[in-house]
C-alpha cells in the first residue's frame, strides 16, 4: 500500500502477546458497550419516532452528512497521507456513541431522542458506512481499492449481535437490564446525576478502556507520541467541535426545539469510539494500519472535554437567564430580588 508515493508498511506497534491482549480488551469493551446500548432501546418508542420521523431524519442526515465530510475536508486541510486519511475517515463514519446520550442527559436534551438517534445510527451504520467509506476514498487513490469493506460490513454485522443481546434483555428481562442502565451514584447523588448521570455498563467500559490504555502505554508508549502528529491532534480537537455546532445550527434550520436540537448536536459530534477502534484493529491488517488505530482514542479525549466545556456554559448561561427571570417577576411585583428563592 502506497501514500505519497510511500509504501506504508508499519513494524509491530507492540509485543504480539500484549498485541493480543488489547485486541481481546477491546472486543470486550465494543460487547459490554454494545449490550449496554441495545438495554436502552425500547421498540415502542423506535416505533413512534418512525412514524414521525421529522426528528429522526434530521438527526441522522447529520450524523452521517456532516462527520464524514468534516473527516475528509479536514484530512485535505491538512494534507495527511492517505492510510492517515483513511483512519479519520473511519472515524468519521461511524455511528453514535453511548457516552452521547449521558451529554444529552447533562444538557437537558430529548432522552427518547437522543437514545433512538443513537440505536437507529448503529443500525443504518451497517449500510452507511461501507458507501460513505467507498465515496469519499475516492479521493484517496493509493488506498481507495485497499480498503477491507468486507472485514468492516463484517465487524458491523458481529457487534449487531450483543446490541440484539442487549435488546432481548430489555424486552424479556428488564429487571437485569436495569443493571447496565442503573446510574450510579454516590454522596453527592444529585451533583452526579445533574453533571453525568454514567451507567454502570459505561463505567464497567471505561474501566476496561483505562486498562486497555495503560497496556498501550506500556507496550508502545514511544510509539504513539511518534504518531500523534499536530496535525492529527488538531483534528481530533476539530472533529467533535465542528459536529457540536453543525448539528445544532442543521437542526435549527429544520426548527426542530431546543431539546432537540442540543440533542442532535450532542449526537453528532460524539462517535461511537469502541467501534472504531475495533474496526481499525479488527479489519485493517496491522503492517498498513500500525498504531494509528489508537487515534479514536485521542478523540475520545477531545470528544468528552469539548462536550463537557459546551454543558458547562450552557449550565451557566440557564443559571443566568433563571436569575435574570426572578430578578424580574420581583421587581414586577415589588419584592426584593434578594429574598427570592434562585
Amino acid at each position: 500500500m502506497t501514500a505519497a508515493n510511500t509504501t506504508w508498511v508499519y513494524r509491530p506497534a507492540v509485543d504480539p502477546v500484549i498485541g493480543n491482549v488489547i485486541t481481546v480488551m477491546f472486543t470486550i469493551i465494543i460487547i459490554i458497550t454494545m449490550v449496554s446500548l441495545g438495554c436502552t432501546m425500547e421498540v415502542s418508542k423506535i416505533k413512534n419516532y418512525i412514524m414521525k420521523p421529522k426528528g429522526l431524519a434530521i438527526a441522522a442526515m447529520a450524523q452521517y452528512g456532516i462527520m464524514p465530510l468534516t473527516a475528509f475536508c479536514l484530512v485535505k486541510g491538512f494534507q495527511l497521507s492517505d492510510i492517515t486519511g483513511v483512519v479519520v475517515l473511519v472515524c468519521g463514519c461511524c455511528p453514535g456513541g453511548i457516552f452521547s446520550n449521558s451529554m444529552a442527559l447533562a444538557i437537558h436534551g430529548d432522552m427518547n431522542l437522543s437514545i433512538v438517534m443513537t440505536s437507529c445510527s448503529t443500525i443504518l451504520a451497517l449500510g452507511m458506512m461501507p458507501l460513505l467509506l467507498f465515496i469519499y476514498c475516492q479521493g484517496f487513490p493509493s488506498v481507495r481499492n485497499a480498503v477491507p469493506y468486507g472485514e468492516i460490513m463484517l465487524s458491523l454485522v458481529l457487534i449487531l449481535v450483543p446490541c440484539s443481546i442487549g435488546i432481548l434483555i430489555k424486552t424479556y428481562r428488564p429487571q437485569y437490564s436495569k443493571r447496565f442502565t442503573k446510574r450510579v451514584v454516590g454522596v453527592k447523588e444529585e451533583v452526579l446525576v445533574r453533571v453525568c448521570g454514567l451507567p454502570v455498563g459505561m463505567i464497567i467500559m471505561l474501566m476496561f478502556l483505562v486498562g486497555t490504555l495503560i497496556l498501550i502505554a506500556v507496550g508502545s508508549g514511544h510509539i504513539i507520541l511518534t504518531m500523534m502528529s499536530p496535525s492529527l491532534l488538531a483534528i481530533a480537537g476539530f472533529m467533535p467541535l465542528i459536529g457540536y455546532c453543525f448539528g445544532y445550527i442543521f437542526s435549527s434550520i429544520f426548527r426542530l426545539i431546543h431539546r432537540e436540537r442540543r440533542t442532535v448536536s450532542m449526537e453528532t459530534g460524539c462517535q461511537n469510539v469502541p467501534l472504531c477502534t475495533t474496526i481499525l484493529k479488527v479489519a485493517f491488517p496491522e503492517e498498513v494500519v500500525g498504531p494509528l488505530y489508537l487515534f479514536p482514542t485521542v478523540y475520545l479525549v477531545f470528544q468528552l472535554l469539548e462536550a463537557a466545556i459546551i454543558i458547562m456554559l450552557f449550565r451557566c448561561y440557564q443559571r443566568f437567564k433563571r436569575q435574570e427571570k426572578e430578578t424580574y417577576q420581583a421587581a414586577a411585583t415589588g419584592e426584593d430580588p434578594k429574598e427570592s428563592d434562585v
